[in-house]
């Protein structure tokens, strides 16, 4: 018999397996497809970012290769900003710039685990965490989140053997949407700095985060640097999705590492994208100001048409960066659900199954829904076909929502 390799027998990528429902079905003019499944920016950046773009593309080393862990300059800028974002001191020789942040997730892996070692992922997790772990041979241990969708410390500890090399954070969160308190990231650090492994924080949305200032304290102490890693796109703030440029920050003698991955798979992230990416940091503070203020808006409108949900039986699980995640009522799993709400609904949206363990029955009753492209009208159209839904509702949810009805 043949054995498989790791790729085949890891899940095939959510996104493209959820655009395959679209196939075969026509939506009109006067309703069409609300399109909340991918959380990315759909539209190209700002006008004076692809002029100087453009005015970058008659530089002959923007066709070349750089430096495996990045420019200088980029390296230098995003430490300045980091410094100055987290009140702490970082130095470009703890940046490495990489092809987006999932290649930085994936060289931080592969720089930190061997063949069985076990990574902690907080469930819901993010899918192409799951994906990577799964074909680099390393075990995923689920850590469970409460009904807030937050990871417990306690749990936490409970789940790290001698072969746990680090905990992975994504906040904001990444389905879930919540942002974690600066109180759980700090407990999470001092519990992988006692274990002496990583604490890997995901930072992808950090600039939809809606608190102001630093969400947490963890780079103020110098001597702790060796126990987190942080990881960043500039996908999302300056819409480079695209161009794939994303970041490391973390201590210096983790990057030689991370340049043996990165020199081996891309040899350097693209030029064009670094150049851009640089340009953002140095031009576009205010106008990624005004991004964020549109996201906190949809996200106010989100929970401003929640109660037509919740009188239907759904639940808001979580809201926040671009996500919205939500509890279902129905008798359905979401896996068969999801394809039926394209059809009927017209909305594409991703069913929590594709962010939860095969053995947790959380996922069927779970659906993610990422705004980052409908406005407010478009969120109200969104929340009127699923408030129109008459599917069969599960037992428990019959039963509570006639008790309502009899009340009134």
């Amino acid at each position: 018999m043949t054995s498989k390799s790791r790729t085949q027998t890891t899940f095939a990528p959510p996104v493209m397996e959820a655009r395959r429902w679209l196939d075969g079905v026509t939506f009109s003019a006067d309703r069409p497809l609300i399109n909340v499944s991918q959380a990315a920016p759909i539209d190209p950046p700002p006008a004076p970012l692809v002029a100087a773009m453009g005015e970058a593309l008659a530089d002959p080393a923007t066709h070349l290769y750089g430096p495996v862990l990045g420019m200088p300059e980029l390296r230098e800028e995003l430490a300045r900003h980091w410094s100055a974002h987290y009140g702490a001191n970082v130095s470009a020789e703890n940046v490495a710039i990489t092809s987006g942040c999932n290649q930085a997730f994936a060289a931080c892996i592969s720089a930190l685990c061997g063949e069985g070692d076990e990574v902690l992922l907080p469930t819901p997790w993010y899918f192409n965490h799951k994906m990577w772990l799964d074909m680099s041979g390393v075990t995923t241990v689920p850590l469970p989140t409460d009904a807030e969708l937050l990871p417990q410390v306690t749990t936490a500890a409970s789940l790290i053997t001698s072969r746990t090399r680090a905990i992975v954070l994504v906040s904001p969160n990444n389905p879930g949407g919540k942002e974690y308190p600066a109180e759980t990231l700090r407990a999470f650090f001092d519990l992988a700095r006692a274990h002496g492994i990583k604490l890997i924080v995901d930072e992808t949305y950090k600039d939809f985060d809606s608190r102001s200032g630093a969400p947490h304290d963890l780079l103020n102490a110098p001597e702790d640097r060796d126990t987190l890693v942080q990881l960043y796109s500039f996908s999302k703030a300056y819409r480079l999705t695209g161009h794939r440029v994303g970041a490391i920050i973390a201590s210096e003698d983790l990057l030689p590492e991370v340049e043996k991955f990165l020199d081996t798979v891309a040899i350097c992230a693209t030029q064009l994208g670094q150049r851009a990416a640089l340009w953002g940091l140095r031009n576009l503070a205010q106008w990624v100001a005004g991004e964020r203020d549109e996201i906190l808006d949809r996200r106010a409108a989100i929970a401003d048409n929640m109660p037509r949900l919740d009188a239907k039986g759904w639940k808001l699980l979580g809201l926040g960066a671009y996500f919205a995640y939500l509890e279902h009522p129905f008798a359905e799993s979401s896996a068969q659900l999801a394809p039926k709400l394209v059809r009927e609904a017209g909305v594409l949206s991703l069913p929590g199954t594709m962010f939860m363990p095969e053995t947790d029955p959380r996922g069927a009753r779970q659906f993610r829904f990422a705004f980052a492209n409908v406005n407010r009208a478009e969120i109200g159209d969104l929340f009127g076909r699923l408030e129109a839904l008459d599917w069969p509702v599960r037992p428990q949810r019959a039963t509570a929502l006639a008790s309502k009805d009899l009340a009134q």
